[in-house]
C-alpha cells in the first residue's frame, strides 16, 4: 500500500504538469469507503481562461455510462459517486476532455488511473471447507499496509481494521498509539478503533503491535501500522474576525478593491471540502438604480466598487456567504459581514446662497468699518476641513475701499467699508465677491455660484449749513433808532449754496433780518429795553434748495446806556471810494469838533470796529490819535459795493455807533474810480441809436433807388423820339 502523504504530493505535482502535454493522474479509492457521496477524488488541471464547452469523461470499453465517475463542472474536480469493490474491478482508465457542441476538443484528453485499494473485506464465513496440510515454513509476522478510515465514521464501535498472527502459540498482544488514540488489540490479534476520529484533531496515528510471551517479553520486532484519518466536510469556513470598518473614499472609480475575505476551512487543504467561494448575499439595488454598489469575485473573495455612485457619509453592511465544495449541493457554509464607510473627499466646491445681491446704498459720509452686507456660502462636503473657505473681493475694487472680514470655520463672511466714500468721485462701486475651498479641490472647479456681485450706490451727503462763527454779539444803546444795522450773519463758505436767514423766539420783535443778504436791523425802537440787559434770539439760516437742510447762531444784544444830550458832535465824513484790489489809502475818521468833557480833561475818544465778524475781516481801523481814527481794507479784494462800516466810539462809560458809507470798486492806474454809467436821462440807448442808424441808411437807399429810376425812364423817352424833332442848338 502507498502511504497516505505519498499519493497526495502525488496529486499535488500533477497538478502543475504543463497542459500542453497531460501527464497521467494516478488515484487511489479504498474499496468499501464508508464515507459520504459523491467523494471528490482530484481537481482537474483545466485552463485557466473561461472557455466555453462541456466536460466528457470516457472510460474502460466495458464501463457503462451510468459508471460511477463523474465530473463536477463548477469546480472541475473528478469524483465517484458509489462504493467500488476491488474484486469486481481492480482499477480504472478514464480519459477527460473540453468539447464543443460539435464535438470539437477544446482541451484534453487528461489521462486518469483510479486504482482501487483493496481491503481486508473477506468475512471468514465466506469459505470453503477441506482438509489441507499446512506446513509453516517462515514467520507469519509480517508488515502491515497502511489503513484509511474516515472521520466521522458512522459504523458500531469498536470497529475492525486489521489482523495480526504470530505463529507460535503462547502469544501475547500489546498495541502502543503514537500519538494516543482511541485504538485496541485483542488476544486473537485483531486491531480495533473504538469511537469516531477526527482528522482536525489528529490525522495520522502510527501503531506498534507487540507480540509477547506470559512474562512480557517480545518475540520478535513489533509490527507498525499507519492509520490515515481521511478527511470528511465537517467544517463550515470560518469567517475572518470583524475589524474596523473598512473606509473608501467617494468617487472611486469602478474596479476599485475594497477588501479581500479570507475564509478559512479546517478541512483538508487542497481537497474539495476546503474550496471555499463566495456568494454576494447583499441585497439588489433598488429599481431604477444605476448597477450595483459593489461586486463580488466568487473564487478570490475580492469586494470592488460596483457602477452605483456612492455617497460621503454611507455605513454599508455587505453580507457575504463564504460555501465549500466549491459551493456544490451539500457542503457547508458560513455569512460573513463586512462593514464598509463611505468617506468625503473635497468635490464639492463653495457656493453663495444667493449670487445677486441687491442694490444697497451708503450715503457718502459712511465712517470706515460700516457694515455694507453679509453674504452666506455653503459647501456640500460632509468633512470640516473641507468645509473651511476663503473669500476675496476680485473686481472693481483696486484702491481698497471695501474689505472682508469672516472667522476661519465660518460660512458668513462681512463686507465693510474700509475708506471714506466720495459721490463726485464714484457715485457706485460693482463688487464680485468670490468664496473658494481651503482645501485643495477634488474634481470639477467652482460653478457660477461661487461668486457673488454687490452694488453699491453711494448717496450724495450735502452737508447743512455752516455760518462763520456758532453765536454773535451786539452792542447797541436803548435810543438806538428802527432800522439800524447791527451786524451781518454770513456762511463760513461764500461759495456755498445761496442761504435763507429767519430769526426765531423774537418775542419783543425788536430785530429783523434780510433774508438774502442776512443783515441784522433794528425793526422798532428799543422801547422797554434797560442798560445792562441782555437779549438773545436766534438765528436760522437755510439752503435755498434744500430747506431741510438748516443752521442756527445765537444772536445776543447788550443794551448801552443811551448817549447823553452833551453828546460830542462828530464830524461829518464824506463818503470816500476805496479801490479793490487794495490800494495803499484809506478814509480818515475825525472825532468830535466840541466836547465839554473833553474841555473839562475827561480823557480822548476811542475807536473800534462793530462786532460783526464780516466787518472785523474785511476792514482794518487803526487810531490816529484820540479824535481820529484810519479805516482801510483788509483783505486784498473785497466785494464792489457800497459798504456800510459801523463805527463804536466810544468815551468813558458812553458808546456810540456811527455808521461810515464806504464805495468799494475797481479803479484805473489813476486810482480813478471806475463805476458803471447807468442810461443819461434824454440820451437814445444802444439799441435805438443802432435803429435810428439802419432807419436811416434804409431812407437813403429808397431816394437813391427812386432818382436813378427816374433818369432810366427819361433817356428812354429821348431815344423813342425822331432825329428831325430834336431841337438844333444856335450855335452863336
Amino acid at each position: 500500500m502507498v502511504p497516505a502523504w505519498l499519493w497526495l504530493l502525488y496529486l499535488s505535482v500533477a497538478q502543475v504538469l504543463p497542459e500542453a502535454q497531460p501527464a497521467e493522474l494516478y488515484v487511489e479509492v479504498p474499496e468499501n469507503y464508508g464515507g459520504n457521496f459523491p467523494l471528490y477524488l482530484i481537481k482537474l488541471p483545466l485552463p485557466p481562461e473561461e472557455t466555453e464547452g462541456k466536460m466528457v469523461l470516457s472510460g474502460n470499453p466495458d464501463m457503462t455510462a451510468e459508471g460511477p465517475f463523474a465530473v463536477d463542472a463548477g469546480s472541475g474536480f473528478l469524483l465517484v459517486t458509489r462504493v467500488l469493490d476491488r474484486e469486481e474491478q481492480a482499477e480504472y482508465r478514464l480519459q477527460v476532455t473540453l468539447e464543443t457542441e460539435d464535438g470539437h476538443v477544446l482541451w484534453g484528453p487528461q489521462p486518469v488511473l483510479v486504482h482501487v485499494k483493496d481491503e481486508n473485506d473477506q468475512a471468514s464465513g465466506h469459505q470453503a471447507t477441506a482438509t489441507v496440510d499446512v506446513s509453516v515454513v517462515e514467520n507469519t509476522w509480517v508488515p502491515l499496509d497502511p489503513v484509511h478510515l474516515a472521520e466521522n465514521l458512522q459504523v458500531p464501535y469498536p470497529h475492525r481494521i486489521a489482523q495480526v498472527h504470530w505463529s507460535g502459540g503462547d502469544v501475547h498482544y500489546h498495541l502502543e498509539s503514537q500519538p494516543p488514540g482511541p485504538f485496541d488489540v485483542d488476544a486473537e490479534g485483531t486491531l480495533y478503533v473504538t469511537k469516531e476520529l477526527d482528522r482536525e484533531s489528529q490525522a495520522e496515528y502510527l501503531l506498534q503491535v507487540q507480540a509477547q510471551n506470559t512474562r512480557g517479553e517480545d518475540y520478535t520486532e513489533p509490527l507498525e501500522l499507519h492509520v490515515v484519518v481521511m478527511d470528511e466536510n465537517d467544517n463550515a469556513p470560518v469567517c475572518p474576525l470583524h475589524g474596523s470598518p473598512i473606509s473608501i473614499p467617494e468617487l472611486s472609480p469602478p474596479g476599485t478593491e475594497v477588501t479581500r475575505l479570507l475564509a478559512e476551512d479546517l478541512d483538508a487543504p487542497g481537497s474539495p471540502n476546503s474550496y471555499i467561494v463566495y456568494r454576494l448575499l447583499s441585497s439588489e439595488p433598488e429599481e431604477g438604480a444605476e448597477g450595483r454598489a459593489f461586486k463580488l469575485d466568487s473564487t478570490s473573495g475580492s469586494v470592488t466598487v460596483g457602477d452605483a455612485p456612492l455617497q460621503a457619509g454611507q455605513s454599508i453592511l455587505l453580507q457575504v456567504m463564504a460555501a465549500d465544495l466549491g459551493g456544490a449541493e451539500g457542503g457547508l457554509s458560513s455569512t460573513c459581514e463586512v462593514t464598509v464607510t463611505i468617506t468625503d473627499i473635497n468635490d464639492h466646491a463653495p457656493e453663495f446662497t444667493n449670487s445677486q445681491i441687491e442694490p444697497i446704498s451708503l450715503p457718502e459720509d459712511a465712517e470706515p468699518g460700516t457694515l455694507v452686507a453679509t453674504l452666506t456660502a455653503t459647501d456640500a462636503d460632509l468633512e470640516p476641513a473641507f468645509r473651511l473657505m476663503d473669500f476675496a473681493i476680485e473686481v472693481e475694487d483696486v484702491e481698497g475701499t471695501f474689505g472682508l472680514d469672516w472667522e476661519p470655520d465660518s460660512s458668513h463672511v462681512q463686507l465693510r467699508l474700509l475708506k471714506n466714500l466720495s459721490y463726485e468721485a464714484a457715485s457706485s462701486h460693482k463688487l464680485v465677491v468670490v468664496v473658494r475651498s481651503v482645501a485643495e479641490l477634488v474634481g470639477p472647479g467652482p460653478g457660477p455660484g461661487a461668486t457673488a456681485t454687490v452694488t453699491v450706490l453711494v448717496e450724495r451727503v450735502v452737508p447743512p449749513p455752516k455760518l462763520d462763527q456758532e453765536s454773535y454779539e451786539a452792542s447797541v444803546p436803548v435810543s438806538t433808532p428802527a432800522g439800524s444795522l447791527l451786524l451781518t450773519i454770513q456762511p463760513s463758505d461764500r461759495m456755498s449754496s445761496p442761504l435763507r436767514f429767519s430769526l426765531v423766539n423774537d418775542s419783543e420783535g425788536w430785530l429783523c433780518i434780510k433774508e438774502v443778504s442776512g443783515e441784522v436791523h433794528t425793526a422798532r425802537p428799543l422801547q422797554g429795553a434797560q442798560p445792562g440787559d441782555m437779549y438773545t434770539v436766534l438765528v436760522e439760516a437755510q439752503y435755498e434748495d434744500e430747506p431741510t437742510l438748516s443752521a442756527s447762531a445765537t444772536l445776543v444784544i447788550h443794551f448801552l446806556k443811551a448817549p447823553s444830550s452833551r453828546a460830542p458832535t462828530l464830524n461829518h465824513v464824506p463818503t470816500r471810494h476805496l479801490c479793490t484790489p487794495r490800494q495803499d489809502h484809506g478814509v480818515v475818521i475825525s472825532g468830535p469838533s466840541e466836547d465839554p468833557d473833553m474841555a473839562g480833561g475827561h480823557g480822548p475818544y476811542s475807536f473800534a470796529l462793530g462786532p460783526n465778524p464780516t466787518v472785523q475781516r474785511d476792514w482794518h481801523l487803526q487810531a490816529l490819535n484820540g479824535s481820529h481814527a484810519y479805516l482801510t481794507l483788509a483783505l486784498h479784494w473785497v466785494e464792489p459795493r457800497e459798504h456800510v462800516v459801523p463805527i463804536v466810539v466810544s468815551h468813558n462809560a458812553r458808546m456810540w455807533q456811527l455808521p461810515i458809507r464806504v464805495i468799494v470798486c475797481r479803479c484805473n492806474v489813476e486810482g480813478q474810480c471806475m463805476r458803471k454809467v447807468g442810461r443819461m436821462k434824454g440820451m437814445p440807448t444802444k439799441l435805438s441809436a443802432v435803429g435810428i442808424l439802419v432807419g436811416t441808411l434804409m431812407a437813403i437807399g429808397i431816394f437813391l433807388i427812386l432818382i436813378f429810376t427816374h433818369l432810366s425812364l427819361a433817356r428812354k423817352k429821348d431815344l423813342d423820339q425822331p432825329v428831325d424833332s430834336v431841337p438844333l442848338k444856335a450855335v452863336v
